[in-house]
C-alpha cells in the first residue's frame, strides 16, 4: 500500500512506515453518520479524512492539516481535480517568504514533481463557487502526517492522494469540522 509506485510519471518512493503512526495508515473503517455516500470528512481534531462509502463504511486516511492562524472550516465542493499539479503560492505566502517569489503566479509556478509541496494529485477546494486557495494534496513530507504543520491545506502521503484521487468525482462534498 505504501511501496515504491515506479509507473507514475515522477515515480514515488515507497513510505517509511517507521515515520508514520500505524494510527495514520489507510484503511476501511464503519460509519454511521449523517452524511452521503461521497461526502469527504476532515476531522481536524483527529487528523483524519474519511470519504464515506456505501453500506456503512468509511475510507479513513491520515492527514496533515494547516498550523494555529492556517487552518480552514466549513464546507465546500470539490471543483477541480489535478494530477502532478503546478503549485503557486498565494501572495500572504509570498510576504511571509519571500524566497518563494521564483514560484509566484508571475514567474509561472512551479512545475510538477517529487519536491512540489502538492505532491502527486491535489483536489481544488471551492465555496460558494469560489476557490478558498485550500486544496487537499499529496505531500512529499510523509512524516509530518498527524500534525499541524502546512499553511492550510490537508496534506496526505502521496499513496492516500492517489487513492483518494482516483476514488472522489469532481463536485464531491466536503466538510470540514
Amino acid at each position: 500500500m505504501y511501496g515504491p509506485m515506479p509507473g507514475e510519471r515522477f515515480p514515488i518512493p515507497a513510505v517509511d512506515l517507521n515515520k508514520v503512526p500505524e494510527r495514520f495508515w489507510r484503511r476501511q473503517v464503519d460509519y454511521s453518520g449523517p452524511h452521503a455516500v461521497g461526502t469527504l470528512i476532515v476531522d481536524t481534531q483527529t487528523f483524519y479524512l474519511h470519504l464515506i462509502q456505501e453500506g456503512g463504511k468509511a475510507m479513513r486516511y491520515g492527514v496533515g492539516l494547516g498550523r494555529a492562524g492556517f487552518s480552514w472550516s466549513g464546507r465546500g465542493v470539490i471543483q477541480w481535480k489535478q494530477a502532478w499539479p503546478k503549485w503557486t503560492p498565494p501572495e500572504e505566502m509570498i510576504a511571509r517568504e519571500p524566497d518563494l517569489e521564483k514560484w509566484s503566479a508571475r514567474n509561472g509556478g512551479m512545475p510538477p514533481g517529487l519536491d512540489n509541496p502538492l505532491g502527486a494529485r491535489a483536489l481544488y477546494i471551492f465555496q460558494d463557487g469560489e476557490d478558498t486557495l485550500y486544496r487537499i494534496h499529496g505531500s512529499p513530507e510523509y512524516w509530518t502526517i498527524g500534525r499541524a504543520v502546512s499553511s492550510g491545506c490537508v496534506r496526505l502521503m502521496n499513496q492516500d492522494i492517489i487513492d483518494l484521487y482516483s476514488r472522489v468525482p469532481s463536485g464531491s462534498s466536503l466538510v470540514v469540522v
